[in-house]
């Protein structure tokens, strides 16, 4: 049997694979580019299995392997796979949902922490000189006083400068209460968090305890919470959901963090809302379009915002995670069992 494989792997996690057959590795695999649809067709083609991580699996790609049987994809949503030219030869498709909910979650408090606590900010100031003494400088301590600790006491101190917000006694509204909003929420109830959530597939039952209430629509949620955070894939139904409108609701002290998907966003909107002071500031992770364009206004005029390109996946552990449950669903597949990850297409 022969498996070609173009995804990122953890080889412990991989080795049970060679025992099925020869696994020829390729592509991102070996840290190369993704493939064109001509190489992928070629290198495919007498292929038993496929198994990749962002290579685009074609209906040319799968109409031209004919040995074809199995298709697996190391991301919690398969986009690159024709799903259609997959079912129409009823070939089974592998995912791994979840596989990165764990450090998306705790990315997500880390861009919570950051843009309340201006965390960056005095980073890169302290790194720029700012704030700063001279190599020489020691600070005397008054007879009968205690040494201080103190940077400085005027309006213009990082104390002053850089002082932000805590988290605890605060309510966060959690829009998408999947695997990844779950998470988000635990975590934050541990910091002091109140919760309010807005998901339409979850019931108030399975979501209100002490401290966690469903909102009954979005526009309850952004105007009630003091953080918003995002975790819905995107849908016909949630692409904008977050409109000029819904951003318009929320307090002025409010933080917005989106560590999903930017077309959930008006992005136009909240640049607005950020550059005009109509909420407090807030953290992305991901955008309308990616990579971020150079001269976007989070980059070069907006102080308010928190950014990063698209790393909240981006760790070892989710490696093993994906190797280890497409692995596990190979070996389902070849002895006849249900799999566990197979996409409904």
């Amino acid at each position: 049997m022969k498996i070609f494989f173009s995804a990122e792997y953890d080889e412990n996690e991989l080795k049970p694979l060679y025992e099925i057959g020869e696994v020829d590795k390729q592509g991102w695999a070996l840290g190369l580019p993704k493939f064109s649809e001509e190489e992928l067709v070629k290198k495919t083609q007498d292929a038993d299995i496929i198994i990749t991580s962002y290579d685009d699996i074609t209906r040319k790609v799968i109409e031209s392997a004919p040995y074809l049987k199995l298709i697996a994809c190391t991301r919690a949503t398969p986009v690159n796979v024709d799903m259609q030219a997959a079912k129409e030869r009823n070939i089974p498709v592998l995912y791994t949902p979840g596989r990165n909910s764990d450090c998306t979650a705790e990315m997500t408090i880390g861009l919570m922490l950051s843009v309340a606590r201006n965390i960056p900010q005095a980073y890169r100031a302290l790194k720029e000189g700012r704030f700063t003494a001279d190599p020489g400088f020691h600070k005397e301590t008054r007879e009968g006083l205690k040494k201080d600790v103190i940077w400085d006491m005027t309006m213009d101190s990082p104390y002053m400068v850089f002082k932000g917000t805590q988290l605890k006694g605060k309510t966060l509204g959690i829009l998408g209460y999947g695997s990844i909003g779950r998470r988000v929420g635990k975590i934050t109830r541990a910091i002091g968090m109140e919760l309010l959530i807005y998901d339409p597939y979850v019931g108030e039952v399975d979501v209100e305890e002490f401290g966690i209430r469903k909102a009954e629509s979005i526009a309850e949620l952004m105007k009630e919470s003091d953080f918003v955070t995002c975790h819905l894939k995107v849908t016909p139904e949630t692409e904008g959901i977050v409109s000029r409108e819904m951003i318009s609701l929320m307090k002025p002290t409010a933080y917005f963090i989106n560590a999903s998907r930017g077309a959930i966003l008006d992005e136009e909107a909240l640049i607005d809302a950020l550059r005009e002071k109509k909420i407090r500031g807030a953290a992305f992770d991901v955008y309308s379009s990616e990579p971020i364009r150079s001269n976007h206004p989070y980059i070069t005029e907006l102080d308010n915002v928190v950014i990063t390109p698209h790393i909240a996946g981006a760790t070892d552990d989710v490696l093993t995670n994906h190797t280890r449950m497409i692995v596990a669903d190979v070996k389902r597949f070849l002895r006849g069992e249900h799999m566990l990850y197979q996409y409904k297409y």
